[in-house]
């Protein structure tokens, strides 16, 4: 007989987007399930990156520092556009985090899991789902002899994910169409042709022997590596999945990286594919997709982890509020709206990259590649790009005439009457804030719930007298002057947050 228990949330998957999630959610005080099929964390490189974006949504939560100390030390050097030999640099967007932080994907699952069971997540490994059942109330989800009752389920398990194939939701898109390896390994000897340090992704990518590689050092011994065949087509969907060897890696370094450069041992492997897909709606009744789950596309620009853990930061606070009763339930119809339209972009423009990163261009790419070279040197179109790819110049189409409005707020440092303070620390028990910059605000204000109220000067002009940052780091309200009578101001700033006016959130 399965064991039966219920919770107000279960996520399927323990992979970044899920404690991300995971996390989120049990610091507002919900009770969350996370399901992972594997029994054990696996150490893994894997998505290796946190672009500048991220970065400061880590840092929103108190979640950078603890990263930052297992992080592989690299050259200060911008992120790169389809590996082309340009930096992006990421200074005009006026954020602490211009460079991306080389830190293995193991090293931040095992941070997420720490934190988000502290905050009172539950996590359940070798649990894989089995089964989705759902109705107007909820879902029940039944796991290798556990049966969940729960009102709401987030798939975050990744490209293959069950829980999607369970309810039979379309994954529309591209097949791959080339498939190579990524592998963490060591070596016990290497040859002058190996990168000794990590530095801009254009230096640490070579041919050879008809194979092309990217070797990254993690320090010590540790590298990652990722390889294919020049001109090898992606066969999987005709034929199974086979292990990777150490013959196979063995070949490839040698054909790289010469003989001198000996393979030790392999710490994991697999194969991946540049396949395109998204689901066409993020939410199917009671289930939500984020993650993999959601949106693959191919490995270019350092884009998946980050799209995926975004993913969770927007959800959370949102699915919070509307188990907390602060919220319509249609408020996570604003998760797909917000989420959906990046996730395209993404797909979008890793797409362009695959055609410039290809490892055997023809003469016409070859020409497109120098021309796309020459106009990321220029300034506007670094800052362009690098916006794009660091997550940086993101906006959301919110409500409101305000210019600010839908916009990430820079980690200001602020002056309150309890002394200097940087904004993301306000921003760190997850709670909305109200920015009061220029004493607009009425006394005896009454605010939505979890929204703290902070009077503030700041020596840099944020561009508003007060403004309503939402959990996630986006305004969603802002004023350059007087602000109204405090009972109207109460229910703008309730319904600008959450989309609802008066009692539902107040």
């Amino acid at each position: 007989m399965p064991t039966e228990t219920e919770t107000q949330v279960v996520v399927a998957g323990a992979g970044p987007t899920g404690l991300t999630l995971a996390y989120e959610l049990a610091l507002a005080g919900v009770r969350t399930l996370v399901l992972e099929k594997l029994p054990r964390r696996v150490d893994q490189v894997k998505g290796g990156g946190v672009q500048p974006r991220t970065a400061e949504l880590l840092e929103n939560r108190g979640l950078l520092e603890p990263l930052l100390k297992r992080a592989t030390p690299r050259e200060q050097v911008g992120g790169h556009f389809a590996m082309l030999p340009v930096p992006l640099d990421c200074t005009p967007w006026n954020t602490r985090h211009p460079f991306p932080v080389a830190i293995s994907q193991g090293d931040i699952e095992d941070v997420l899991e720490e934190r988000a069971t502290a905050a009172g997540a539950r996590v359940l490994r070798g649990t894989p789902v089995t089964g989705v059942e759902q109705d107007d109330d909820g879902v029940l989800v039944t796991a290798d002899g556990v049966r969940v009752r729960a009102r709401y389920l987030v798939a975050c398990d990744g490209g293959h994910s069950t829980v999607r194939k369970l309810l039979g939701v379309p994954f529309p898109g591209r097949p791959g169409t080339h498939q190579a390896v990524l592998a963490d390994i060591r070596l016990t000897a290497v040859s002058a042709l190996v990168p000794r340090q990590l530095g801009h992704m254009s230096t640490l990518t070579r041919q050879g022997g008809g194979h092309w590689a990217m070797l990254a050092p993690l320090g010590g011994d540790r590298y990652r590596i990722t390889f294919g065949r020049a001109g090898e087509a992606d066969t999987s969907r005709d034929t199974p999945v086979t292990p990777v060897t150490p013959d196979e890696i063995t070949t490839a370094l040698r054909a790289v990286y010469g003989p001198g450069t000996t393979l030790g041992a392999v710490d994991n492997a697999s194969r991946f594919t540049d396949a395109t897909r998204q689901v066409e709606n993020y939410r199917t009744g009671r289930v939500l997709f984020a993650g993999d789950a959601a949106h693959i596309h191919p490995p270019l620009g350092g884009q998946g982890l980050n799209l995926g853990m975004q993913d969770a930061f927007n959800l959370g606070w949102k699915l919070a509020a509307v188990l907390q009763d602060r919220a319509p339930g249609d408020l996570l119809d604003s998760y797909h709206a917000e989420r959906h339209p990046v996730g395209a972009q993404v797909l979008h423009h890793t797409s362009a990259q695959r055609v410039l990163a290809n490892p055997n261009p023809g003469e016409d790419v070859a020409a497109l590649r120098d021309i796309v070279t020459d106009l990321l040197r220029l300034p506007d179109t670094n800052r362009h790009i690098a916006g794009l790819m660091s997550g940086l110049s993101l906006r959301y189409d919110l409500p409101g005439d305000h210019p600010l409005t839908g916009d990430r707020v820079p980690d200001t440092d602020l002056v309150t009457e309890d002394g200097p303070v940087r904004l993301s620390a306000l921003l760190a028990p997850g709670h909305a804030v109200l920015l009061d910059l220029g004493g607009v605000t009425p006394a005896g204000l009454r605010l939505p719930p979890r929204v703290d109220l902070v009077r503030a000067t700041s020596a840099e002009d944020l561009g508003a007298a007060a403004l309503l940052i939402r959990p996630d780091g986006y305004v969603c309200w802002a004023t350059d002057g007087e602000s109204g009578s405090g009972a109207d101001l109460s229910d703008v700033l309730a319904e600008r947050l959450v989309g609802a006016r008066g009692s539902a959130v107040v």
